[in-house]
């Protein structure tokens, strides 16, 4: 009996005896591995953060620079600007404020106004003066031909125009020895009864002194004369011609035969 007893009775703990752990162990495990997944999210979402904020690091630089390039590029255009501006301003300042080359300019440009106005009036008096001459040769040159003609034309049948047309023809001395003579001249013609017509062949200017209004000439003439009865008689004659200028034109002075050897060419 006493042997029951004996093993139902508890046994009570020893001072000497080791104190056991305590059961929570496991629970604090547990809260460690899940602090330790937490930190490591935390960590990975830091690391992946990162990159974002690198790439925005990598962004400034490149706005910086180009705020840079803007600027240089600014600042080399002014500098470019102030260049000319100073360029311009070497060039012009000292036609603005050098009166010795104003005075200067301004005194070629004078001159060559003057060179110019004068040299246009010699080349328009001379090319007038060419034409007044052209004019007044031309005008010699028919006067010539038709006084030739008019004076180596008569019919009998029409003596008194014939006359008139020498007279018109004519100024100076011929005309008065043809005045004079008129009455002659017709009693002549009108007895022989003959027609003279002319042709002129060839004529040429010889002399014009337009100023003193005197000029010569020389007329190939064809003269043919038709007696009353028989044949007409053909002939060519070189005459010399003097004219002269009047208000109604130019006019014969004087007519004759021109020497051997002159040409009307």
């Amino acid at each position: 009996m006493a042997r029951t007893t004996a093993e139902k009775r508890p046994t009570e703990p020893s001072e000497d005896a080791e104190p056991q752990p305590e059961e929570t162990a496991p629970e604090e495990a547990a809260s460690k591995e899940t602090e330790t997944e937490e930190t490591a999210t935390g960590e990975t979402e830091t690391e992946q953060a990162a990159p974002e904020e690198t790439e925005t690091e990598r962004a400034a630089p490149e706005e910086t620079e180009d705020e840079d390039t803007d600027a240089e590029m600014t600042q080399a255009g002014d500098g470019a600007d102030e260049e000319a501006a100073g360029e311009t301003s070497r060039w012009r300042l000292p036609r603005i404020f050098d009166p010795v080359l104003l005075v200067a300019t301004v005194l070629v440009v004078v001159a060559a106004a003057c060179a110019g106005y004068f040299g246009w009036s010699w080349y328009g008096a001379a090319h007038d003066d060419s034409l007044a001459y052209s004019r007044d040769r031309d005008a010699v040159l028919r006067a010539a031909e038709q006084g030739v003609q008019n004076m180596n034309t008569l019919d009998y049948r029409k003596v008194d125009q014939g006359l008139a047309s020498w007279e018109a023809s004519s100024t100076g001395d011929l005309h008065q020895e043809l005045v004079q003579g008129r009455a002659q001249f017709a009693q002549q013609v009108r007895t022989a009864k003959t027609v003279t017509t002319a042709k002129i062949l060839d004529a040429a200017v010889t002399e014009l002194d337009d100023r003193a209004g005197k000029a010569g000439a020389i007329v190939a003439v064809q003269i043919t004369v038709t007696p009353p009865t028989g044949s007409p008689v053909t002939k060519q004659s070189r005459m010399r011609a003097q004219l002269s200028r009047t208000r109604s034109g130019w006019k014969l002075s004087a007519l004759g035969q021109a020497p051997l050897g002159t040409t009307a060419g």
